[in-house]
């Protein structure tokens, strides 16, 4: 499978679910930017008919559509492995049981209810979300490049990203993602989208920094949960009073 059919495979239900190749990651934050387009057209098409709260939740909900709750499943299931005082195999046990628990039920229901407030309270924007979308699959595609694979030992859904060949397409994502995130949003409002991105690059840190620090590195759940925290910190952000 080429790179975009890979990248468009794993990071959407469309195609069939498949483990991208470290080719892929290099198209992540054009699939992320398409993404973000889609959502933003039907943000701004829904404005013309509904009311800004039922548009805010037609859009978070067209985003786990789109994704195939895959993020939110991550996001979940590191809440769930990451929060707790546990054992680190006990951690990376708990991140594989399909059971939900409280850690990650509290953290799934702030960050929807945080897409939702800000994008009901935004403005409808597609160079926002463009930007946004496309900076958050660019973290995704750069952090197997730099991070150690905590199940490298037993292997996980991110087995694959440890291929070789896998640096130089992280590189060519940081770039364009890094470009493409900031001329979205600061096309969207200078000031309010740089600082924007630097509140989602931020949020990435943090789960980075639990995930090393409890884990010993990334796993597929992680990725999901910094691409999910970068898009909702930047969205929360965005809707400040720029």
């Amino acid at each position: 499978m080429n790179g975009p059919r890979s990248a468009v495979a794993f990071l959407t239900p469309l195609g069939g679910a498949a483990p991208p190749s470290p080719s892929a990651f290099a198209w992540f934050p054009a699939v992320g930017a398409a993404m973000g387009g889609l959502l933003g057209l039907l943000w701004w098409g829904a404005g013309h008919i509904w009311p800004a709260p039922v548009v805010a939740a037609i859009v978070v909900g067209a985003d786990l559509a789109l994704t195939g709750l895959l993020h939110i499943d991550g996001l979940i299931d590191s809440a769930d492995g990451l929060l707790p005082h546990l054992e680190r195999d006990r951690r990376l046990a708990v991140m594989r049981e399909p059971s939900v628990g409280a850690f990650g039920i509290a953290a799934g229901a702030a960050v929807l209810l945080a897409r939702y407030a800000a994008l009901e309270t935004l403005r409808p924007s597609i160079l926002l979300l463009v930007g946004i979308w496309c900076g958050s699959r660019a973290v995704m595609a750069v952090i197997p490049s730099v991070l150690h694979y905590a199940r490298a030992d037993t292997g996980g859904l991110a087995t694959s990203f440890l291929g070789q060949g896998r640096v130089v397409p992280g590189i060519v994502a940081l770039g364009t993602g890094v470009a493409g995130a900031l001329c979205g949003t600061m096309l969207w409002r200078p000031l309010g989208g740089a600082v924007a991105v630097a509140g989602g690059l931020v949020a990435v840190g943090l789960v980075l920094w639990l995930a090393v620090r409890r884990i010993g590195g990334f796993t597929g759940d992680v990725l999901g949960a910094a691409g999910l925290m970068f898009e909702t910190v930047a969205l929360v952000v965005a809707a400040a009073r720029w």
